[in-house]
């Protein structure tokens, strides 16, 4: 394994603890070669408050976080009452043509976040309005923080950034339940990001795609449960990578489950 010391400016504010070495295993780095990819991934052990990292300066740089924002978007709207639980409806269609079929219809969060329906999260923000917005993710210390004048789309846009180690950090904590709202709320959110579970694990996580960079910039970001020996472990991890021609949407998530189990985290299947 290759062994990297970066100092990182970043700061955590709860007992997710702050590491200041990443190390490269080898079986993340020929994941990334062998694919060709321009881009990094960033798997956080927190037992071990290990950082593992492919491509660790792109790791602590800082990009728009697209549809990954939906999972503190969820938090923020259910906190602030604009959502008064997951199973409300918060979008009501209109009868407009969509850029997708399936976000035509009325949607719940627990629909919405599973077709990152950005028109449904977009009414969510207007509902929340832009003091209540600002005032949350300075609370949760998001990325750099900024969301400009406009509510509805500085996520997709900009100005609000966040580097795929802040992801790895702020999912963390979410995924222990050390954010600073309650705990009921932070397990309704965990519930909707579920995607895959099996004998001791589950895999939770939400897809991005940034559309003002070029090429265009995929994410895809969560967290891994593992039970062993009656012991709970979390990883959280954040990939993102340049989506140049030929690259699928689903490659996101299939490269990273697939560095997860070269890992030995994620049983294969």
């Amino acid at each position: 394994m290759k062994r990297i010391i970066l100092l990182l400016s970043l700061c955590l504010t709860s007992t997710v603890a702050l590491a200041t070495e990443f190390t490269t295993p080898t079986a993340l780095a020929k994941l990334f070669s062998a694919n060709y990819l321009n881009g990094t991934m960033v798997v956080l052990d927190v037992t071990k408050q290990q950082y593992l990292a492919v491509n660790p300066q792109r790791a602590q740089q800082p990009f728009i976080p697209a549809s990954t924002f939906k999972i503190p978007n969820s938090l923020i709207g259910l906190a602030t009452g604009a959502a008064k639980d997951v199973d409300q409806i918060i979008y009501r269609y209109d009868g407009t043509p969509l850029y997708l079929k399936s976000w035509q219809q009325d949607m719940s969060l627990r629909q919405a976040i599973k077709v990152s329906n950005v028109p449904a999260y977009q009414a969510l923000a207007r509902e929340i309005g832009l003091k209540a917005m600002q005032q949350n993710i300075d609370k949760l210390h998001y990325g750099n923080q900024k969301i400009g004048h406009q509510v509805d789309d500085f996520w997709l846009k900009g100005p609000l950034t966040i580097s795929a180690v802040a992801q790895t950090q702020f999912l963390a904590k979410l995924a222990l339940g050390q954010l600073s709202y309650p705990q009921k709320l932070q397990a309704d959110v965990r519930e909707i990001c579920l995607l895959e579970q099996g004998t001791n694990w589950a895999l939770y996580g939400k897809t991005g795609l940034a559309s003002a960079y070029t090429p265009r910039l995929g994410w895809f970001v969560g967290w891994l449960t593992v039970k062993q020996q009656g012991k709970q472990s979390v990883y959280s991890f954040a990939l993102n990578m340049d989506m140049t021609k030929g690259t699928e949407f689903n490659d996101r998530i299939t490269l990273a489950k697939e560095g997860l189990m070269n890992l030995g985290l994620l049983p294969k299947t």
